[in-house]
This record gives C-alpha cells, sequence and structure tokens, in this order.
C-alpha cells in the first residue's frame, strides 16, 4: 500500500470515528475517483468541490480521492474520447498518443479548440462508462464501511 493510500484509508477511519456515515463516505469516494478521472484536463478539482459542497460531502476526503485519480485520468483520457467517437459514429481520434501530448504542450486554449468536439464525446462516454462504475465502487464499499462501523463500535463497547 502506498503512503497516500495509506494516508487516506487512516483519513477514512477517522471519518468513521468521528460520525461520518458509510454512505457519506463510500459516495465521496465514489465521486472523488468518478470526478477525479473526467476526460477534461484541469477541471477535477472545481468538479470535486463542487460535488462536496452540493452534497454536504467531506472536502479533504473527496480531494484527496481526486488526487490519487490523476493518473488513471491521464490514462483514460484518448480511450473515452476513442469510446465517445465510437459512440457518435465518429472517424477516430486523428492524433497519435504523442501527437497529443505535444498539443497540449502547446498551450491549453489551443488544444482545446482543436479538441473540443472529441472531449465533449468523451465526457458522454464518460458519463455511461464512469456513472455505472461510481455506482458500482458505491454498492461495494458501502457495505465494507458499515461492517467497519460495526466493528468499530463493538470494539469500544468491550473495552467500557
Amino acid at each position: 500500500m502506498s503512503l497516500r493510500q495509506h494516508k487516506l484509508a487512516r483519513l477514512v477511519v477517522a471519518l468513521l470515528s468521528e460520525g461520518m456515515t458509510p454512505h457519506k463516505i463510500a459516495l465521496t469516494l465514489a465521486l472523488g475517483l468518478l470526478l477525479g478521472a473526467t476526460p477534461v484536463l484541469g477541471t477535477t478539482t472545481i468538479l470535486c468541490a463542487a460535488a462536496a459542497v452540493l452534497l454536504r460531502l467531506n472536502l479533504p476526503l473527496i480531494q484527496a480521492v481526486n488526487f490519487i485519480a490523476y493518473p488513471l485520468q491521464l490514462l483514460l483520457l484518448i480511450p473515452f474520447m476513442q469510446a465517445g467517437q465510437w459512440l457518435f459514429h465518429q472517424p477516430p481520434l486523428p492524433f497519435t498518443h504523442d501527437q497529443l501530448l505535444a498539443l497540449l504542450h502547446t498551450g491549453m486554449w489551443n488544444a482545446l479548440r482543436q479538441l473540443w468536439l472529441y472531449s465533449l464525446h468523451g465526457v458522454v462516454a464518460w458519463l455511461l462508462l464512469g456513472g455505472a462504475s461510481a455506482a458500482l465502487i458505491y454498492l461495494i464499499v458501502r457495505p465494507f464501511l458499515a461492517c467497519m462501523l460495526v466493528r468499530r463500535s463493538a470494539g469500544h463497547k468491550s473495552a467500557v
């Protein structure tokens, strides 16, 4: 387990101890991963902050998950765009991975101007695939956290 993941696990345990519900923690983790993998560079921090405020989630936790998900965002950027192209029956992305990285180095506005339609298609694919993935993550993590909470509560009662 990496240092970042270890700190995240300690944060989750601390939040459970402080009374945050397994539902809220699982939702925060799922949305942090979902929003952290958004196929639009430079948007994840704002999206995660907005979700935390609107849904009354823990801001440090969602931003920590967002930070951990950053490599996932880079890894899935082109596949989401390609999936969007497939969904909309458009020709494939006319850039290789290296050409895309070179385009990004010319400046964000130039890259956005050339890639906006591909990005839009990628966002649609991300919403479909990522939404289902986030729901699955939530459904898996929530019972695990509830079980952890019950064990922690039972441990504290027997210690008293």
